[in-house]
């Protein structure tokens, strides 16, 4: 017997399931994730995605130097990738039943990335750069904790994981180019 044969529904369960808890909306009674956990994670890196976007405007409209017209074309379009993450992370803390915290009070003190200024276009990149790498780490770190208790959550965690990542080495590129 294969793999595919012991797949078996009880559709007339899931259908009386599915009408209990109506309200729950995508949250059902197979759902294994702590939501209350998971909505907390989630706006953590909510708050992650939005100071990145707050520096990588700062630096899109503070660079100078020879390099600077490009490299601070690169931190504007990474200002609205992060604020595309911010969304998906939004429309998903919703989704689970949270409410997503736009508060701009404790916003550093949730999110994991620092807001650092700095004045060199060096600088810029690399703490760009660094920012980056934690938020690698971050997210790597809640797919694997999140695992198979939450598919939906742990798909937009690893397509925002899989930018970041492109972000690093396009930020490492630079930084090499401008030593």
């Amino acid at each position: 017997m294969s793999q595919t044969d012991d797949f078996v529904l009880d559709i007339g369960e899931i259908r009386e399931k599915a009408r209990k808890n109506v309200a729950d909306g995508a949250q059902t009674s197979s759902y294994k994730g702590d939501v209350g956990t998971i909505i907390r994670l989630l706006n953590e890196a909510l708050a992650t995605e939005l100071v990145c976007v707050l520096r990588y405007k700062l630096h899109h409209y503070a660079a100078k130097g020879v390099q600077s017209e490009a490299i601070a074309e690169e931190f504007a379009v990474h200002a609205e990738e992060e604020l595309g993450h911010a969304d998906k992370l939004a429309q998903r803390i919703v989704q689970l039943g949270g409410l997503p915290d736009f508060s701009p009070k404790g916003l550093a003190e949730r999110a994991h990335s620092d807001y650092v200024v700095v004045s060199t276009l060096q600088e810029m990149i690399r703490e760009n750069l660094v920012a980056e790498r934690i938020a690698i780490d971050v997210y790597r770190e809640m797919v694997r904790f999140i695992g198979d208790k939450d598919p939906t959550t742990r798909r937009v965690l690893e397509d925002i994981l899989a930018v970041e990542e492109e972000h690093a080495d396009e930020l490492s590129d630079w930084l090499v180019k401008t030593q």
